[in-house]
């Protein structure tokens, strides 16, 4: 008995013990969460992650935090979530043709195939078209009136990216002809009667009253009345799920237009009031969505020589774009910037030339959110290198170049930096091939690029599970130590 009692005793301290040394280690845990707001820089700025004045507490937690689906919100230079105003990085993905496959009950399902093929690689963001205006499928046939199956089919794709927990940025219309995009309103101008014509290359769509109130009918019921406007985007209610696209959380933002651009004038003046003017508009109907401008990121006549020489080549400053300038304007919540260096460099540019020019860039437009900006997050929202037969790149070494900007960008991500995200040129489901560009990624067709894609997107939601967990600490940002950001490298 006196043997038993004290076997038993023993094992009553162990238990004791192991409970006492439990509790030690979950407090260090917490303690070592709390310091991974900080940066690896030796930055010594205070992040609290305190709710944002005006959270909406129906809008309070986001599928990756493990929570309701809520609305994505801006805080400085970061985008955040929830009532503690958690950072969202995002790693996304543009498939900018998702309305059109859905139109087809045949090719819909390649819409669900991709959103699957997306989400198993943690991407959270899909940017895709919210316009056809004129044309073969449109959703626009003529100002105004709409397409109902074309219109049907984009709110197929909002309910099937809420099912599969990945949010949309959705353009409202393009600079360029595909889609129609800002030619197509001259030519419904002309048709009816306006002074406007073609030889700028549509940009009369910045300045002539007709096409801009065209515009403004297209993105809002309002600004006209009268039952046929009922269906415009911004007002639209999805017939899948009852939810009016500006009360949906799935949707992250908005952009004006797919890379504006006004050849006309490249002093940048038309093109900045067309921005005051419509980021005005949208924000006076829904102004509890993100709004972007949907720049390149060029930078205009109106900046200083040393960010001039940033740009890609000597003409990027003459078509009527300023990437700090544009983005001032009251309405809109974050910066957008594209990344195309085989595009834009001049021809013969080396792979090494190219990966150089793609991390500067990155960086360069991060620091200037973070400064010029005031505090803006900053969205790549479109990077990506050909991998056509006689390109630079292969689809082997693209890969490089994928790894060259989340480099960057997961550089910004450890010290809670501006560069709030970067979204892939782009992501195709199996067998649309067909459509390629040259920019394609068929994430199963490629286990490397898919590897990669998933590392980072472990990486950012390492973050974003670390700010969320020691959030609801009450903590404050502090000195990231080396172990701690080698520790965030570890997926």
């Amino acid at each position: 008995m006196a043997t038993s009692h004290r076997k038993e005793t023993r094992r009553k301290a162990s238990v004791l013990q192991c409970f006492f040394f439990f509790v030690l280690g979950a407090l260090a845990m917490a303690a070592s969460m709390a310091a991974l707001h900080a940066s690896s820089s030796a930055s010594s700025s205070v992040w609290r992650c305190s709710p944002l004045a005006d959270d909406d507490p129906s809008s309070s937690q986001v599928v990756d935090g493990g929570g309701e689906w809520g609305v994505v919100r801006t805080r400085g230079a970061q985008f955040v979530v929830g009532d503690d105003g958690r950072p969202f990085y995002v790693n996304g993905f543009n498939t900018y043709w998702l309305m059109v496959l859905a139109v087809d009950a045949s090719t819909r399902g390649k819409v669900t195939e991709v959103f699957r093929q997306a989400a198993a690689v943690g991407l959270t963001v899909c940017r895709t078209w919210a316009f056809n205006d004129g044309g073969w499928r449109a959703l626009q046939k003529s100002p105004s009136v709409y397409d109902e199956d074309v219109f049907k089919a984009l709110d197929f794709v909002v309910s099937e990216a809420r099912k599969h927990g990945i949010r949309l940025i959705l353009p409202l219309t393009n600079n360029w002809d595909d889609y129609g995009g800002k030619a197509q309103y001259v030519r419904w101008a002309q048709a009816a009667g306006a002074d406007v014509n073609l030889t700028a290359g549509g940009d009369a769509f910045f300045s002539d009253k007709t096409a801009r109130g065209y515009f403004r009918r297209h993105v809002t019921a309002g600004g006209g009345g009268g039952r046929r406007h009922v269906t415009a985007v911004l007002t639209r209610v999805n017939t899948y799920t009852g939810v009016a696209y500006r009360d949906d959380p799935t949707i992250m933002a908005w952009e004006l237009m797919n890379e504006p651009r006004c050849f006309s004038d490249p002093t940048g003046d038309t093109l900045q009031a067309w921005i005051r003017e419509m980021a005005f508009h949208v924000k006076s109907v829904d102004p509890a969505h993100l709004l972007g401008v949907g720049s390149e990121g060029f930078y205009g006549r109106s900046s200083s020589p040393a960010r001039l020489q940033a740009n890609p080549n000597a003409g990027a400053a003459l078509v009527g774009t300023d990437f700090v300038r544009n983005h001032r304007v009251l309405g809109v919540d974050f910066a957008s910037v594209h990344v195309y260096p085989d595009n834009w460099l001049p021809a013969g540019a080396t792979q090494e030339a190219q990966l150089r020019f793609a991390t500067s860039w990155v960086e360069a437009h991060i620091a200037d959110a973070e400064g010029a900006l005031g505090g803006m997050p900053v969205l790549f929202a479109e990077f990506g290198v050909s991998a056509k037969a006689g390109a630079v790149f292969n689809a082997t070494s693209r890969n490089a170049f994928i790894e060259a900007v989340y480099g960057a960008m997961l550089r910004s991500t450890r010290r809670g930096g501006g560069g709030a995200g970067a979204l892939l040129w782009q992501v195709f489901p199996e067998d649309t091939e067909y459509m390629d560009d040259g920019y394609a990624v068929v994430l199963p067709r490629a286990p490397a690029t898919a590897g990669i894609v998933a590392a980072h997107s472990r990486r950012l939601q390492a973050f974003n599970s670390r700010c969320e967990w020691s959030c609801r600490w009450g903590c404050n940002r502090q000195r990231n130590t080396p172990e701690m950001t080698k520790e965030a490298d570890v997926v």
